[in-house]
């Protein structure tokens, strides 16, 4: 197998310690990197990754501060400490810009990013952005995300399996909810430190200050819907729009096909779709 085509792995040096990420494609192919979903890591979009390479794209996955195989941040960091992995990525590859595709978390990272460092980013994808009301806010924060207190009895490992499967209804590949809980667990003290500060921030204000070709991009069952159709209408003569239709929060491995043809088509467009 051709190098360019399999995920290699390695480390960036950052601002909140060593970044771990994935990589494939050509070195000379067009720069794009995916920032993934709290509590995952870059192995979220290895469904995607392959077909985004085959397109001509070098694509890049780290896993943010405290998540996957990543550092953990110091305490008190900020969205900004947690998005400034993207200046570790852009130097260690040497690439004066790139574009970013971000999800839940990750959409809220690169558009605090794009935001600080518009030069730095060629387009923005916002996939299932949470610009949450009260209502959803409280939601949210009832889920089990926090330190994950080891049980004598094991009921911590049955409370995370249930909370993978209350956050994805109607997702039906239980070893794809099996990796994903495994994952969770697996850096359970840390991964969950930047979804308070999502939950809390003011998206509205970054939102409004994006000067970057942006696309809003959700699908009909995933639960930032209705939140990424109220994000794009805050500037619906600047952000484009596309949605999928069906599928979870999960979109990336149910529609990987038609999830990066969307992104690619806007990639390639002159901003809209």
């Amino acid at each position: 197998m051709n190098i360019e085509s399999r995920i290699r792995r390695g480390y960036f040096d950052g601002h909140t310690g060593q970044v771990h990420y994935r990589l494939i494609g050509a070195r000379g192919g067009r720069p794009l990197l995916l920032l993934h979903q709290s509590p995952l890591s870059g192995t979220q979009f290895d469904a995607a990754m392959p077909l985004l390479a085959s397109l001509g794209y070098c694509v890049l996955a780290p896993d943010m501060p405290g998540f996957g195989m990543s550092d953990v941040p110091p305490e008190g960091s900020t969205l900004d400490d947690f998005a400034s992995i993207i200046d570790a990525v852009l130097n260690g590859m040497q690439w004066s810009s790139a574009s970013i595709v971000g999800h839940h978390t990750g959409a809220v990272l690169g558009s605090v990013y794009a935001r600080r460092r518009p030069s730095a980013v060629e387009k923005l994808v916002l996939n299932g952005f949470p610009l949450l009301g009260e209502a959803e806010r409280k939601h949210f924060a009832s889920f089990y995300f926090g330190p994950k207190e080891p049980q004598l009895d094991g009921s911590h490992l049955l409370k995370a399996w249930e909370t993978r499967l209350r956050a994805t209804p109607g997702w039906t590949d239980i070893h794809l909810m099996h990796r994903y809980t495994i994952e969770a667990l697996h850096r359970g003290a840390t991964n969950w430190k930047a979804f308070p500060l999502v939950i809390s921030a003011d998206l509205e204000s970054v939102l409004r200050e994006l000067t970057v070709p942006t696309l809003m991009f959700t699908n009909t069952g995933e639960d930032h819907y209705e939140s990424t159709r109220r994000a794009w209408q805050l500037r619906p003569d600047f952000f484009a729009d596309a949605e999928l239709q069906g599928g979870t929060h999960d979109i990336v491995d149910e529609q990987p096909q038609a999830w990066v043809e969307t992104i690619d088509r806007f990639l390639n467009s002159a901003g809209v779709l």
